[in-house]
């Protein structure tokens, strides 16, 4: 939801070198979830677009992030997104195995 969002947020600007993991995931007793994701980018210049001027991007995805996720879960969210670069994960073969993809043999 979170990479949708960077997509309907950013259109072109869209560095399409980013990706979205989910750092952890905790269960509240007051029945909420408090999750935390990273949104790795390629280049340094990425970065600075996914945040935004002011850190404003971000701010917008998130929010926007997560009330989607309040809706589909079907309670309250405490979403935390940071923006860090990582450069070469597109070529990182267990990325495309958690997905079911073998890039070794063509896929």
């Amino acid at each position: 939801m979170t990479r949708e969002k960077l997509t309907l947020r950013l259109h072109q600007e869209l560095p399409y070198q980013l990706t979205v993991e989910t750092e952890s995931w905790e269960e509240r007793r007051d029945g909420s979830v408090r999750i935390e994701q990273i949104i790795y980018v390629a280049r340094e210049g990425h970065r600075g677009i996914a945040l935004g001027p002011g850190g404003e991007t971000l701010k917008a995805i998130g929010i926007a992030a997560r009330k989607e996720m309040e809706a589909f879960l079907g309670r309250r969210v405490h979403l935390f997104l940071n923006v860090k670069l990582r450069p070469g994960w597109l070529d990182e073969a267990e990325r495309y195995t958690q997905i079911g993809l073998d890039i070794r043999d063509g896929g």
